[in-house]
């Protein structure tokens, strides 16, 4: 796999990829914490049958930089605009994943003029103090017991057992994956995502949005994300049975068919 490093303005350099026709309409797709560019493999086929497709590796990811210091979603968002003034995109459809989806949120807030239509995928909008609590216990297991810790309890809420069962290669490339995450990057992400607090702004979201969650996702659970649907203004919200938080790898073939539903491929 060929990536370029753009360097951002602030002096952070993203690793990125196209695919897909030059000439065409521009997607673009973010990763979930611990994954990187790769994650979106298995939909790169479907999107470039209309698409050009931008993958990136969000900061502290992937071979992208990993500045120390928190990250916020600000942060996050203004990665994905610099990226567009980069590449001339005046206006995209996006994709995102967990901490891609939320980053997705505040683009479609910040910025709805640069966007079209929104796939957010097995995300929260808001963090609970239970939730703010589970980064904080995950920043203390990386800083003690390394990456790789978390890597292997992450597949259990990536994937179902039936999955992991049958799919030995897969899970072990997501391990793999996970544990190549630079931990300092990993920990300032986790920053983020302890102060998430979207919710409450989601019914100002006036783009066409996509929900997709998995019926066995444990991370962003079915009944927060339909209600997240709910509030925000004519969005649609599709639930992937036997799929566990990383619905696009957990079930290809059912994310696949809603997302070509959505965006007309």
């Amino acid at each position: 796999m060929t990536t370029t490093r753009v360097a951002l303005p602030d002096g952070v350099s993203l690793a990125t990829r196209l695919d897909g026709p030059e000439d065409a309409p521009v997607i673009i797709l973010s990763n979930s914490l611990g994954a990187n560019l790769a994650m979106w493999d298995g939909q790169i086929d479907l999107l470039t049958r209309k698409y050009r497709v931008l993958r990136y590796d969000q900061r502290g990811h992937g071979g992208s930089d990993a500045p120390p210091g928190a990250y916020g979603f600000d942060m996050l968002v203004a990665d994905v605009v610099a990226l567009m003034d980069h590449h001339g995109i005046e206006r995209a459809d996006f994709m995102g994943l967990s901490m891609g989806a939320m980053t997705g949120m505040g683009l479609a807030l910040a910025h709805p003029d640069r966007f079209g239509r929104m796939v957010l995928a097995d995300a929260k909008s808001v963090a609970t103090d239970a939730y703010k609590a589970m980064w904080d216990g995950r920043i203390e297991t990386i800083r003690t017991e390394g990456i790789g810790k978390v890597a292997e309890a992450s597949l259990g809420l990536w994937f179902t057992e039936d999955f992991r069962a049958a799919h030995p290669d897969a899970t072990e490339a997501a391990r793999r994956m996970i544990a190549a995450t630079d931990p300092d990057g990993y920990i300032s992400s986790c920053h983020a995502l302890r102060e998430l607090d979207y919710l409450k702004d989601l019914p100002r979201i006036a783009l066409p949005v996509l929900y997709l969650c998995g019926g066995e996702d444990k991370g962003a659970p079915p009944d927060e994300m339909r209600h997240m649907a709910e509030v925000t203004p004519g969005a649609r919200y599709v639930e992937i049975p036997a799929a566990g938080h990383v619905s696009n790898i957990n079930r290809p073939e059912a994310f696949n068919a809603a997302v070509a539903e959505f965006l007309g491929l």
